[in-house]
């Protein structure tokens, strides 16, 4: 995500920004609607291919804040033994398990060998987000709705609150962390996710109340836009503009993905705690 209400630079070079940023969001959010119709473990591919992306950038401009190459060598490894375990299809029980024990060795040999939080921490915030959307996704029906419904959330949050911020602008909403956000931009935001979310579940069919998904909706869109300070105030902290330039127009993947990972993982055990940790979807939709 980006500033929603940023007005650097002159008028021509923010309309080819802009073309840019749309392109850009075009191509990416057609191969990944593609591969959520596919489900399976093209889904899961996608999802093990975004965490190690986000991984390698976390650990590369947070590299002057956690400077212990030996420590980074080791959750690379443990990351990539949970990676195997969801793209081979393991359940949601040994999963997490395992993942809760790369979590605690990694946190041990951070402590013993005095290395900071920083590499712990970004092993959570790619893997775990990762496992969550691929439990969401699963095999069926509700599990590709599921996972539209949290896209359409986030992504209509992430646009709108991009184009208000621009168009109204206001008040800072946090110029400590990201100076160009607006409280106009949230808002717009949040409401944009929820209708956008309430439209998915009114056509796919919930099986909750739609005054439950809409609550649902502003939840995690009110996550995705927190999710987006966060990774906003890690960049400041590591003295970065982007996480990274693979994607033009938007930066690295943790800039396209900072307010999907949190909201995935929310949207994840809101459902876990409906229909059960292995198909969390079916909690909201039907079969």
């Amino acid at each position: 995500m980006t500033d929603n209400g940023d007005a650097s630079g002159g008028h021509q070079g923010r309309l080819g920004n802009l073309e840019l940023r749309i392109l850009s969001a075009v191509v990416v959010g057609a191969a990944a609607l593609l591969l959520t119709y596919l489900g399976g473990w093209p889904f899961r591919l996608l999802t093990v291919v975004v965490a190690l992306a986000v991984f390698y950038e976390w650990t590369t401009i947070t590299g002057r804040l956690a400077a212990d190459r030996q420590h980074v060598i080791l959750s690379w490894t443990l990351l990539a033994v949970v990676l195997v375990m969801l793209l081979t299809g393991t359940a949601a029980a040994p999963l997490f398990a395992v993942l809760i024990l790369a979590l605690v060795v990694s946190s041990v040999y951070a402590m013993l060998r005095d290395a900071g939080p920083w590499t712990t921490a970004g092993l959570a915030y790619a893997a775990v987000p990762a496992a969550a959307l691929a439990f969401l996704r699963g095999s069926d029906w509700p599990g590709f709705v599921g996972v539209l419904f949290l896209f359409a959330v986030v992504w209509a949050t992430d646009v709108f609150a991009y184009f208000v911020g621009r168009a109204l602008r206001g008040p800072r909403l946090a110029p400590g962390i990201s100076p160009g956000k607006t409280w106009s931009g949230a808002i717009g935001g949040a409401a944009a996710g929820t209708l956008a979310g309430l439209l998915v579940a009114l056509f796919a069919g919930a099986s909750v109340g739609l005054a439950a998904m809409a609550l649902v909706a502003l939840c995690l869109s009110v996550v995705a836009q927190l999710g987006d300070l966060f990774e906003s105030a890690i960049k400041r902290r590591a003295e970065v503009k982007d996480s990274g330039s693979l994607i033009p127009g938007h930066g690295g993947v943790m800039d396209r993905v900072d307010g999907l990972v949190i909201a995935a993982f929310v949207f994840y055990l809101m459902g876990a705690m409906l229909s059960g940790a292995d198909m969390p979807s079916r909690g909201f939709f039907l079969p």
